[in-house]
């Protein structure tokens, strides 16, 4: 029992190991990360290669799976683009094999212990905590490869007669044992949510010469489909790019086991040739320590094997990305419903599992479609303005008060969407300030929290203009003069105008917006305003209107300024000048 615990518990520190070295390197890697993605993937080719040195980087593929689909929600990358850097990620994420194999064939637990030392002193100096968090992460990895290894021999599992005859139950020719360990591979996998883990498990079998080569190698296979299974359960609850990038995935994978269970022998042999391990040997024949010697190298070929495969599979694949995702996209259809009306968050969802950094860029595209959205509430404001204005003095008939009032609708309904998107923006960023993060990322989370305070307040500002449109008119008294529609459509667009400088920042990067855009439309739009509230006076006195026309007219007027208002807050909130 003490040592199935040693082995669990070693299991455990290697996976925390893997996700604490993968965060660190994504927090040292910062912003730059994302920029590289979006930028190096001109071509299928570039984009394979992008993808394969992120994923190697961050030593997480599902990192890099996140990042490119939230590239692609947001139009950054084509499908296409995003299937090929996906191909990429499965290479890349191979280095993680090799780094397991070398910690079962070398005792590495004495180099772990300096670097823990190394490690603390790093994290107590702010200027170099991502590096010690990497060496903590990367002393966790190591210590739990070399308790695995340690364990591994405790327990004597190549002379362990009941494992031994429990493997040998199967027969090693027929094609049936290999589908059995396969699926064997992706159940465990699916179980554990780490192909890391069953690597490990997989390793210690093989160079124990408890499991033979080719039951070990159909595990492998296993393994990379059952971290697919988890991806696409995951992408259930988001959208439709999102379940398509995780069908391309597992895709790719199930081809690639298909493909090479044809070839699965002759394969493996020659992968075994380039290491230098003899299929042949039996302990009978070489010898209990040759034979053991022999099976040392497992871990090895089960390196190499998972490289191969990958990268032979890129090769054939990489040539067909249309034809992927054409089947993709026929096999998942779009949801039939109306986005735009509907409230759903498109960005954030419940099934990726993200590091903190990659959950504040999820936020950042959320916050982004709520900016345009509440422009587009905006433009739906101007048109019942229009609407109302077509129809001037003339008495309202059944199908022009329907019509209204569909219109005045929608905009109630657009107001309760700014709410909520307001409230699960701010819950999810509350969840995500529960992590560790660097400063730069919680500056992001303050100056996001104050974005959609103020985008939430566009919607009110919005709302609070239809209101008073709808009051003018339903009560049927006197209607605004020309002048005024004029004044208010002027109004309206230097305020249209504000608000597309502010999508312009959210949807680029603010080392290349010019700030001082919006704040000389703001300088403009209160001018404006202090002149209509002067000619209004004006206006009244010399009976041109009645009084109570002119403070409607005054209502939209300062709704407006105050809108403006808030756009200035927003991008100085983006901008980090308040």
């Amino acid at each position: 029992m003490l040592i199935i615990l040693k082995l669990l518990g070693s299991l455990a520190l290697l996976m925390f190991g893997m996700k604490s070295m993968s965060d660190a390197l994504q927090k040292m890697a910062g912003s730059q990360l994302r920029h590289v993605l979006g930028a190096m993937t001109t071509n299928r080719f570039t984009g394979m290669l992008t993808g394969m040195l992120v994923t190697a980087s961050v030593q997480s593929s599902t990192a890099t799976t996140v990042m490119t689909v939230s590239f692609v929600n947001a139009g950054l990358l084509t499908l296409a683009q995003a299937i090929s850097v996906i191909m990429g990620a499965n290479i890349g994420t191979t280095l993680t094999a090799w780094i397991m194999s070398a910690g079962m064939s070398f005792d590495i637990t004495m180099a772990v212990y300096p670097a823990f030392l190394i490690g603390i002193v790093l994290i107590y100096q702010k200027r170099y905590r991502y590096i010690g968090d990497f060496l903590f992460g990367l002393s966790f990895l190591l210590l739990g490869l070399g308790t695995l290894r340690a364990t591994g021999a405790e327990m004597h599992l190549g002379e362990n007669q009941m494992l031994l005859d429990f493997f040998a139950s199967f027969n090693p020719d027929s094609f049936l044992t290999t589908i059995v360990f396969l699926v064997l591979g992706g159940i465990l996998t699916f179980c554990v949510q780490s192909s890391a883990a069953v690597m490990a498990i997989t390793m210690i079998l093989c160079s124990s010469g408890a499991l033979p080569i080719y039951q070990g190698i159909a595990l492998v296979m296993g393994e990379n489909i059952g971290t697919t299974v988890t991806s696409n359960l995951a992408a259930l609850s988001a959208n439709t790019q999102a379940r398509r990038a995780a069908l391309a995935h597992m895709f790719f994978n199930v081809f690639g086991v298909v493909w090479i269970l044809f070839v699965f022998r002759p394969f493996i042999d020659m992968v075994c040739g380039w290491v230098g391990y003899d299929v042949e040997m039996t302990k009978e024949t070489a010898g209990a320590a040759a034979f053991l010697a022999n099976a040392a190298k497992l871990s090895f070929v089960l390196a190499a094997f998972h490289t191969t495969f990958n990268v032979a599979n890129t090769m054939i694949l990489i040539w067909f990305i249309p034809q992927i995702e054409r089947f993709v996209c026929w096999v998942i259809k779009p949801k039939k419903v109306d986005e735009e009306e509907d409230f759903r968050l498109h960005f954030i969802t419940a099934g990726f599992m993200k590091t903190p950094e990659l959950s504040v860029f999820e936020a950042q595209k959320e916050i982004q479609s709520f900016s345009e959205r509440m422009q587009r509430m905006f433009g739906m404001v101007t048109d019942l303005l229009d609407f109302s204005s077509s129809i001037g003095g003339k008495e309202h008939g059944d199908k022009e008060m329907e019509q209204f009032k569909k219109l005045f609708a929608r905009i109630e309904k657009y107001e309760d969407i700014s709410d909520n998107m307001e409230l699960e923006i701010a819950k999810y960023l509350d969840q995500v300030s529960d992590a560790h993060l660097s400063d730069e990322t919680k500056a992001k989370i303050r100056a996001m929290l104050r974005e959609i305070s103020e985008l939430e307040s566009i919607g009110d500002a919005c709302y609070n203009m239809a209101r008073t449109i709808n009051r003018k008119y339903s009560a049927k008294e006197d209607h605004f003069t020309e002048n005024l529609y004029n004044h208010l459509h002027q109004m309206m667009g230097l305020t249209d105008q504000a608000l597309t400088q502010m999508n312009l920042l959210m949807m680029g990067r603010k080392e290349s917006y010019n700030v001082n855009n919006t704040f000389n439309i703001e300088n403009e739009i209160n001018n404006f305003r202090n002149q209509l509230k002067q000619q209004n006076i004006v206006d009244i006195n010399n009976h041109e209107y009645t009084y109570a026309v002119g403070t409607i007219y005054m209502d939209l007027i300062n709704e407006c300024e105050k809108l403006g208002d808030y756009v200035v807050n927003v991008v100085e909130a983006r901008m980090g000048l308040r």
